[in-house]
């Protein structure tokens, strides 16, 4: 697909490794702004198309608000704390992020968090080059065979319990989502939060930060711990009630404390800090050469499949995510094109609209075509950018049924499309295309309302329903030709011989309403409608 002739703005508010960038190249417009400077962030967003950041910079409603133009929000790592993902997907903007760059450097992270603990490693490091030799006062504690409480066994989790299974400890885990039988075969015993706080020697949080888990180990459960207990947080700050941490820490209760996140961040003043036997670290879960790459490229990549119109499986906030299967990928752009036939014939929204899919690639996960077709139906409707994100909540605010139906059968066409709908005044309306294979791959439009076409789905394409006679395509002809529209290809469909006749007439340029009417009304034609189809 290409790109418009003025470069789409891609805005960096964080440093990013230099592989992401390079991901970009010369095709988009790439700036750069700090961030954290909030009056400069606002102002840098207004000719933004997209914008990259890592865990500082915060996009809020007010954010979205002043970026006019933007179409996706790219957050190089796995936290959304700092998006206002409703926002965003209110404005129809995509919002992606690397759910898996990090989670090597996040478990990693966790274990070392565990072992310094256990070994007393900061204190004793900075006790020596401070002139001083106490190895007795440093004494630690071994893991192996002591009890590991892992809160959350998501996929860092998953991660951190491999790790700590090689220094043979006994693994215990609190997850309410997890199913018993895929712990035991990670060789871990599911317990209830109250059972881990009592058996564990060590906790390890491995969970997302949510309105149910802000708090979650606050003072009532940290009294429930064995004393002496070492807790170590390198998942998301709030997790633990910090103060009780403190005061757990200061009766000598908790032995203990890793943590590498915190309620607000940047944190520099913490209570915390005061322990010698916590181990407090400026976030660096993810702050490893190779998560960064991972992270940069991630997003980089999704970047720029959003801002030239492709479907990105990595978006939080689009209904059909995952992974769109190869053979269904091209079919994305045709199903789009269906929806704004569907809607220029129809002259308006339907009442409800079922997205059929026909032959082969309906053994596939097809949802993502139903995602399309309705972005389709809407973007020649509303004033609003329309994308994959607010398609759905479009349909739903303006009361459209839209389902899906896959058949296995498509007799005519390798695969097929359908858009079967109700309009508001109880007519039926059909449209229906595919995409031919072979060295030259066009995607065509073969019904229409009943009538059979052969006519390509691109470009700028007319449609006239007329009774059949002769002349009328040559005074259609006429009137195009003084008003300099050139036709590219025509095609009149009838089912019958003088019945309704239906043609499509692909122009090379757009056809202004003044000239449809005006030409519709010279051939007495009952409907009149153009479309753009064009690629970009």
């Amino acid at each position: 697909m290409n790109l418009p002739a003025t470069r789409p703005v891609v805005l960096i508010a964080e440093e990013l490794a230099p592989s992401a960038l390079a991901v970009l190249g010369d095709d988009f417009d790439v700036r750069h702004v700090d961030g954290t400077d909030r009056p400069a962030l606002l102002a840098a967003l207004a000719d933004a198309d997209a914008v990259l950041i890592r865990s500082a910079t915060q996009i809020d409603a007010e954010a979205i608000e002043a970026a006019t133009r933007l179409t996706v929000v790219a957050r190089a790592g796995v936290g959304l704390d700092n998006v206002d993902v409703p926002a965003a997907t209110a404005k129809g903007v995509m919002v992606v992020n690397a759910p898996t760059s990090n989670i090597v450097s996040a478990a990693e992270q966790a274990v070392t968090l565990l072992l310094a603990v256990a070994r007393h490693t900061v204190p004793a490091a900075s006790a020596l080059r401070g002139g001083e030799w106490k190895r007795s006062k440093y004494t630690g504690v071994e893991i192996f065979d002591k009890t590991v409480g892992v809160v959350g066994l998501g996929r860092i989790g998953v991660l951190f319990a491999q790790r700590m299974a090689a220094f043979g400890v006994k693994l215990i885990a609190y997850d309410p989502y997890l199913q018993p039988a895929r712990a035991a075969q990670l060789g871990v015993r599911l317990v209830t939060l109250d059972e881990l706080l009592a058996e564990a020697d060590f906790i390890s949080i491995h969970l997302p930060k949510t309105k149910e888990t802000v708090g979650l180990i606050g003072a009532k459960e940290l009294a429930r711990t064995k004393k002496g207990v070492r807790i170590v947080n390198a998942a998301r700050g709030g997790l633990i009630d910090e103060q009780a941490l403190a005061d757990a820490l200061a009766s000598g209760h908790v032995g203990g404390a890793g943590l590498d996140v915190f309620v607000k961040e940047p944190c520099t003043d913490s209570p915390l800090f005061a322990f010698e036997n916590v181990v407090a670290v400026p976030h660096l879960g993810a702050s490893t050469v190779e998560a960064q790459d991972k992270a940069g490229l991630a997003v980089a990549k999704s970047v720029k499949l959003a801002l030239e119109g492709e479907f990105v499986p990595d978006a939080v906030n689009v209904q059909a995510g995952g992974v769109v299967h190869e053979d269904i990928r091209p079919l994305l752009p045709l199903a789009e094109k269906l929806g704004k036939v569907f809607t220029a014939v129809a002259a308006g929204t339907p009442a409800s609209v079922i997205v059929e899919v026909r032959g082969e690639v309906s053994e596939h996960d097809v949802s993502v075509l139903q995602l399309a077709a309705s972005k389709g139906l809407f973007t020649d409707v509303v004033a609003e950018q329309v994308t994959y994100v607010n398609a759905p909540l479009l349909a739903k605010e303006r009361g459209v049924e839209i389902t899906l139906a896959t058949h296995g059968d498509s007799p005519e066409y390798p695969n097929l499309l359908t858009l079967r709908g109700i309009l508001a005044d109880g007519r039926t309306l059909t449209v229906s295309g595919t995409r031919t294979a072979g060295p030259r791959e066009v995607e065509k439009l073969t019904e229409l309302d009943g009538f059979d076409l052969d006519v390509p789905a691109e470009g700028h394409v007319l449609f006239f329903r007329y009774a059949d006679r002769p002349g009328v395509v040559g005074t259609i002809g006429g009137i195009l030709g003084v008003a300099g529209v050139n036709i590219a290809g025509m095609q009149v469909a009838r089912i019958e011989a003088g019945g309704e006749a239906l043609m499509a007439l692909a122009v090379d340029s757009p056809v202004q309403p003044e000239l449809l009417e005006r030409s519709a009304e010279v051939i007495g034609a009952s409907r009149a409608s153009a479309v753009a189809l064009t690629d970009n």
